[in-house]
């Protein structure tokens, strides 16, 4: 069932368990990150860049999509469509495609602008029982042409963001998208306590969670995340099984490769590794 994202964070905050968003690209992704949240039994968000939402010819495209399949896949756990790091502009068009969910990312623009701007998507999505997801300090580096330069977020702007009544807040405690380098210095906990304080009992997302220590995320988990964001080890992961699968040469038959066996392994890999962040955010089973 398609679903707003903001009850499902209020659940996992008060269970301190967090909810994975998986950012969906195709078909296949789609399908593996649903069979894998039906088969842990755990609530699930999908993530919708704009860039994704564009190959796959729009957001009407993907609603749609979605639609069908939790019908058709017989999906019984809460699934909310994301829009993930969205525009002004972005988050209107998800909005009207029948989004259940949108990240606004003002946090380019100056505190005055965020906070304008986030306000406007707040009032026209709640309008709509649309949730809301605004971002303070930019994440550290790219994913899907949205470019970040790590910032770490200011508590005070993250209470004057919270305030204008979004459902969850992005903050940037040193996460970065892609692949961590081997001189990062790790999440900055510290600060993430002190934004926990300030925005007192508002889920918390952290971005970038490829790559971040198991301990790190449970930590952060406790420190109010209710919601992690999984893209880039996807990738990775589904990139690695089709390599391989291409390389051994199977189901050439003289005709090339059937583009449904082809990608099956790459999509299985997703489905385990999407099972295993479940288990390992504590998500699994909280939708039986």
């Amino acid at each position: 069932m398609l679903v707003a994202a903001d009850k499902m964070l209020k659940d996992a905050l008060e269970g301190k368990y967090a909810i994975g968003q998986f950012n969906i690209n195709n078909l296949e992704w789609t399908k593996a990150i649903l069979q894998a949240a039906e088969e842990t039994k755990s609530p699930v968000i999908l993530g919708v860049s704009e860039g994704a939402g564009k190959y796959m010819t729009g957001f009407k495209t993907v609603v749609k999509m979605v639609e069908g399949m939790v019908e058709e896949m017989g999906i019984t756990v809460p699934v909310a469509i994301h829009l993930d790091h969205g525009s002004y502009d972005g988050a209107l068009k998800a909005i009207d495609a029948g989004f259940t969910s949108v990240m606004f990312d003002g946090s380019h623009y100056p505190i005055e602008e965020n906070i304008e701007k986030t306000k406007e998507i707040v009032e026209i999505s709640h309008s709509k029982g649309i949730s809301v997801e605004a971002e303070v300090g930019a994440i550290g580096g790219e994913e899907d042409g949205v470019v970040g330069s790590g910032e770490i977020a200011d508590p005070e702007e993250c209470k004057r963001i919270a305030d204008l009544g979004i459902d969850f807040l992005a903050a940037g405690i040193g996460n970065i998208h892609g692949v961590y380098p081997e001189n990062w210095q790790g999440l900055n906990l510290e600060v993430l306590a002190e934004i926990q304080k300030k925005v007192g009992g508002m889920p918390l997302v952290l971005h970038g969670g490829t790559g971040i220590p198991d301990d790190m995320i449970k930590e952060s988990i406790g420190l109010g995340v209710s919601k992690i964001n999984v893209n880039t080890e996807c990738q990775l992961v589904f990139a690695e099984a089709t390599r391989k699968y291409i390389e051994e040469g199977k189901d050439r038959e003289g005709k090339g490769f059937d583009p449904r066996k082809l990608l099956k392994p790459g999509t299985d890999a997703v489905v385990k590794l999407v099972k295993e962040k479940m288990d390992l955010f504590g998500s699994s089973g909280k939708a039986e």
